[in-house]
Parts: structure tokens; sequence; C-alpha cells
């Protein structure tokens, strides 16, 4: 029997790992799409890279809405989401009613910290793999996915009983770490060699590694008026900014989950002094989502670890700043546009 996977939110990077893993072996990939539906249901995705050979996926299924995939009545190894992180606007996990079945693992490919959650609580007893990637792709036009670089992506299974307080190993544990390890051998027979796997505390601790710099870049590009990573990281007092709330993050990480920083993770003065040389020009994500009047993925990136970390009785007054002061900006503009209606 083959492997089918489902990608929900066949945007930039879920169409590009659909795409390679509609290249390992006996791996069927769907996509769950939003306005390219028509587009894709028609011609597929064509993908470019600099890594891999031009080539047109064509999803077994394409589906234009969650119903429609519901109604196709296939049963998914795995459901691969890859939206874009908006709590305070819907719970995605409300996506996936219906499609998990028996022994479904739902991938969670997103920014950000606390993104599973929603997905444990509405499906308990399900795996959920917790996914970061870095890679650089985007989808000028409907249907078309270009790759730039990079293809790092690293899972794990969340479980969250295995954090300090928390209720200790299950039996149901080994399943996760199993699915885990096949998630990232599909990926890796698809062309995608630094796919890893780690343990539910590393898989996290990833996660707040690639938040420090979130938090940092993000915020500060809209906040800065729309500031690339390389002028911000080369400016005096920017690059100090920045710098601190890294460190903000990178020490709140181990008070929130109880366990030291693997020293494997690069420290923030290190990632500066890259992202200096990168002069590719590129903008964070939030400050392109503010300057196109899109809401921004606030609570994953800033919200969620502010609470979190004052849920152990640490401040975050960096990050706390940032967030209090974005969030009602972005309230005061879409109330601004809901009076215009």
């Amino acid at each position: 029997m083959p492997t089918r996977v489902l990608i929900v939110g066949a945007g930039a990077v879920g169409a590009f790992y659909g795409s390679r893993l509609a290249t390992s072996p006996n791996v069927l990939v769907s996509a769950l799409c939003r306005s390219n539906y028509k587009v894709v249901k028609q011609s597929g995705f064509r993908v470019t890279s600099p890594k891999f050979p031009d080539a047109t996926f064509r999803p077994e299924h394409t589906f234009a809405s969650p119903a429609e995939a519901q109604n196709a009545k296939v049963h998914w190894d795995y459901l691969l989401v890859s939206t874009k992180a908006l709590p305070d606007v819907s719970d995605d996990s409300e996506l996936l009613e219906g499609l998990v079945g028996e022994g479904t693992a739902v991938v969670l490919v997103q920014n950000g910290i606390g993104v599973e959650a929603p997905y444990l609580a509405r499906f308990p007893g399900t795996t959920v793999l917790s996914a970061v990637t870095i890679v650089s792709a985007a989808q000028p036009e409907h249907g078309i996915i270009k790759h730039n670089r990079w293809t790092r992506i690293s899972i794990g299974p969340y479980l969250p009983h295995l954090d300090a307080g928390g209720e200790g190993a299950k039996g149901s544990d080994a399943e996760a770490e199993t699915k885990a390890r096949a998630c990232v051998e599909m990926l890796k027979q698809g062309g995608i060699n630094d796919a890893e796997v780690y343990d539910h505390a590393g898989l996290q601790f990833v996660r707040w590694h690639k938040l420090a710099i979130n938090a940092a870049m993000n915020p500060s590009s809209v906040l800065s008026g729309g500031s690339g990573n390389q002028a911000m990281s080369s400016d005096p007092e920017l690059s100090h900014h920045l710098l601190g709330v890294m460190n903000e993050v990178l020490e709140t990480a181990p008070k929130v989950l109880g366990k030291p920083l693997p020293k494997s993770l690069a420290p923030a003065e290190k990632v500066l002094e890259s992202t200096r040389k990168n002069s590719s020009g590129s903008k964070p994500s939030m400050a392109i989502d503010w300057s196109e009047g899109k809401r921004m993925e606030l609570e994953v990136i800033l919200g969620n670890a502010v609470r979190l970390a004052r849920e152990k009785g640490v401040e975050m007054p960096r990050c706390q700043s940032m967030y209090a002061l974005l969030r009602m900006a972005q309230e005061n503009r879409e109330n601004a546009k809901s009076s215009k209606l």
C-alpha cells in the first residue's frame, strides 16, 4: 500500500515539500488548496529550484475545500499542515475534522511556539509531529513555486507530557517517535538530505531557537518601517536590540522546558554575524504581511512565548513590549478597516 500525504495549505513551503515527497518511492501526495486551486487542478505546480531539476508536481488529488477532501474518503497517513498560524483569527485544527483517521500523523510545518496544542486538544491520541524548517520559497503566481535556497527541516514528536511537571512517558510515545523517523526518511528519499529527526525536547529547543530569530527580526522590521535583515543587523543600535531579543528568548527557553539549552544551537552573536553577510535584501515575512495589510503571526511569534514564560514566573520585557505595541497597532488598523465598510 502506498503512503498517502495530504498537504493542507499548499502555498510555497507546503507545495515545495509536497513536490519532494512525491518523488519518494511509493508515496502519493495530494493538496488542499485555496486561491490557487483552479490553476493547480488544471496544471499542477511548476517548481523551479537551484538544487533540484525543474519539474511539474501534479498532486494525486487536488481539493478546493476541507469538505471536498473529507468526501473523497481517503485514508491519510500524514497530514502536512503548512498554513500561516493565526490563532487569533481561526483555529486551523478545525480544517482536519473528518481527515484524521486511525494511524494518521499530523505534521505541523509552522512558525512560532505553541502551534501544536490546538491539534492535540482536538484530536487526543493522534500522533502530532512538530516541524521547523529553514527554507526560502515563494509562489509569485498561482501554481508557480520558486525554491530559492535552503532545505533544512527538523521533525520530532510533540509529547508535552514529557516536559517538566508533566505526567511522564506514555506507551504511545514509541509510535510517535517511529512516525517522526519515517517522515524524515521519506523526505530524505525525496532529496531533502538535511532533514533531521529529534526527540520531543530537542525539537522544542529547535523551535525556540528559530523563535529567537523570528521574534527579533520580524517585529523589529515592522517597527523600523520595513527594514531588511541585513540593514537591521548592521545598524549599531538595532543590532544591539536584536541581540537583546535573541538572548532573552534563548535564556527563557530552558526555564520553560526545564532542560539546559543544547550547545549545538548557534549563539545569538553567530546568527547576527551570518545575517550581516546575507546581501539578498530579504525582509521578514511579518514586514511583508504588514505592508500588504494582512494580519501578522503575532501570537505564535511573540504572544505565546510571553504567556508560556509568565506561567513559569519569567518575564520577557523586550518581547512583551513589541507584542503589546504591534498587537494594538494591528487592532487599530483592523478597526479602521471595519469602520470603512
